[in-house]
C-alpha cells in the first residue's frame, strides 16, 4: 500500500486472521488464542496505510479500531489482568520500553504512540504513562537515544549505534508529544 500497489488480497487475510481480544498473532494459525504486541502493531500499520492510500473502508477500520482498542485497553505495556507493566516479549527479544529504529517486527511504547499519533488518534488518559516513559527518556540535550538496534539490514546507518543519541528515535518522540499537548 506504501508505494501504491493495491494488497487487497494480504488485507483480507490480515482482516480474518482477528483474535476475540481485538489483537493479531502470527502464531495462531498454530494454536495461540493470546494476541502478541508486536504482531498486532504490524497490522494496525498495515491496516492504517491501506486505508490512508486507498481510502476508507468499512471492515478495515473496524478492524483497526479494534485493535486500537486492544492496545489502549493495555495502556500500551501493560497487562489487562493485572495492569503491571509488561517489560517484554514472551520470547524475551523485546523490551517495550527500550525504543529503536528501524523497529522491524518488534513493539516498544513509543511505535505505539507514534502509531495512535498518525491514525490521529485522540490522546486520552489511557496512554498518559506511556507518555510519561518517553518523556522520562530524555536526555539532557533534548535527544533521545537508540536504546536497542534489533538485527537487520539496512543499505546505510541510520544512527551511531546503541547507547548514542538517535535521530530518528528524536524525531519520533517530538511528534509524538506535540500530539499529546494538541500542538502537532
Amino acid at each position: 500500500a506504501y508505494f501504491g500497489q493495491d494488497a487487497r488480497g494480504i488485507i483480507d487475510r490480515l482482516l480474518g486472521a482477528k483474535l476475540s481480544d481485538g489483537g493479531r498473532n502470527c502464531e495462531a494459525e498454530n494454536g495461540s488464542t493470546r494476541s502478541s504486541f508486536n504482531t498486532t502493531i504490524c497490522v494496525l500499520e498495515a491496516l492504517l496505510e491501506y486505508g490512508l492510500r486507498f481510502g476508507d473502508d468499512s471492515a478495515v477500520t473496524s478492524a483497526r479500531l479494534r485493535g486500537q482498542e486492544y492496545l489502549l485497553e493495555r495502556r500500551l505495556f501493560r497487562r489487562r489482568s493485572t495492569g503491571a507493566p509488561i517489560r517484554h516479549d514472551r520470547k524475551g527479544e523485546t523490551v517495550f520500553t527500550q525504543f529503536a529504529f528501524p523497529t522491524w517486527w518488534h513493539y516498544d511504547v513509543l511505535r505505539g504512540l507514534d502509531y495512535l499519533r498518525r491514525a490521529d488518534v485522540t490522546p486520552d488518559e489511557r496512554v498518559a504513562d506511556a507518555i510519561d516513559l518517553v518523556e522520562s527518556k530524555r536526555g539532557d540535550d533534548g535527544r533521545w537515544l537508540l536504546d536497542v538496534q534489533y538485527s537487520g539490514v539496512m543499505p546505510i546507518d541510520l544512527d551511531e549505534g546503541e547507547g548514542k543519541p538517535s535521530r530518528w528515535n528524536t524525531l519520533r518522540a517530538l511528534r509524538v508529544l506535540r500530539w499529546w499537548d494538541g500542538s502537532a
